[in-house]
């Protein structure tokens, strides 16, 4: 069978075939620049989903609670895409995708898309792709899209500036109060959640952490861009295993989506979103510009900062102006 044309996977994207969504997250995770292509013909703009992000350090249950969350979504009629990001080999880039096999009851529902990326080597818990998948199931029409980080604890903080609401999950037991402390990670939270609450110290966990809230320890000011004003951070407990508190913490998602809206300080999450998601564009633009434009010079640079010759500021300030050298001289800058 011939390969499908662009505006062939476009059709069937838009008539709702899974097959579609798949492929353009294929092309997404390679760096294909055929995925933003077909986010341009079938209309992938403005979010309309409610992108929710999980994060919390490994052994927390992230990805029982995610599927959980997704089958109390859909009891509410709503569609969800998932998108699972695995730490990837040093080697292979490869990835063994364990959180998709701990959400096997999610993924059995057509209503629900499981996707895991891998983080090629990509640090703050998310994959170069997570924006661009989201965007994808976003205009694939899904209602919610749930973003569960690769739980590497405390540098997982990236994740905010993609999504509306932010749950950061912890655990009775494991040092968690402390590391959210230490990292600031309580800071990023919309929600907080203690799960496997049926294991001795969850109530401690608990009131540790509101009284942290109550005093104060963690919080940004509410002028932080994207903040609602006067939200109170619950604390909620779950377990994973037993379904308790699930749905609790999906209707502290609904009004935690309410209260971005009523207060405007959702539409300046996503700004803050667009503003990185043009960022990191531009930077895989420039980077791929400057290898296309002076490749020997790229060569030679990489080679002095290996051997101590050169800073990586020197060498990108002069890789950066052959490159400007190069499209003076006549030729056009193209996009990867």
């Amino acid at each position: 069978m011939a390969e499908r044309t662009l505006e062939e996977w476009a059709a069937a994207f838009r008539a709702g075939d899974r097959r579609a969504l798949a492929r353009a997250l294929t092309w997404a995770e390679a760096g294909d620049g055929r995925a933003q292509r077909l986010l341009a013909l079938v209309g992938g703009g403005g979010r309309r989903a409610h992108a929710v992000g999980v994060t919390g350090s490994p052994g927390v249950g992230k990805s029982s609670l995610v599927d959980r969350l997704a089958v109390a979504l859909r009891r509410r009629g709503r569609t969800v895409g998932v998108v699972a990001v695995d730490p990837s080999s040093p080697f292979s880039g490869g990835a063994i995708l364990g959180d998709r096999v701990r959400m096997a009851e999610a993924a059995l529902d057509s209503g629900v898309f499981v996707r895991s990326l891998a983080t090629r080597g990509r640090m703050g818990g998310l994959s170069a792709a997570t924006g661009d998948a989201i965007r994808l199931m976003d205009a694939f029409g899904k209602d919610a899209v749930v973003v569960e980080t690769v739980g590497a604890g405390q540098a997982e903080v990236d994740v905010m500036g993609l999504v509306d609401s932010v749950v950061v999950v912890l655990a009775p037991g494991l040092g968690d109060d402390v590391q959210a402390i230490k990292a600031g990670i309580l800071e990023i939270a919309d929600v907080l959640v203690v799960n496997k609450a049926d294991r001795p110290g969850a109530d401690l966990a608990v009131r540790e952490l509101r009284q942290m809230l109550l005093l104060g320890g963690g919080r940004p000011e509410e002028a932080d861009a994207g903040r609602v004003p006067g939200w109170e951070v619950p604390v909620l407990r779950t377990s994973a295993t037993t379904g308790e508190g699930v749905e609790e913490l999906a209707d502290a998602l609904d009004r935690h989506r309410q209260a971005l809206a009523a207060s405007g300080a959702g539409a300046a999450r996503r700004l803050r979103a667009a503003e990185g998601a043009l960022a990191d564009a531009l930077a895989r633009t420039a980077v791929a510009e400057v290898r296309r434009a002076a490749p020997t010079m790229w060569e030679e640079a990489v080679r002095r900062l290996a051997d101590g010759e050169a800073s990586p500021a020197a060498a990108a300030h002069e890789l950066w102006a052959a490159a400007r050298g190069a499209r003076s001289g006549g030729r056009a800058w193209t996009s990867p």
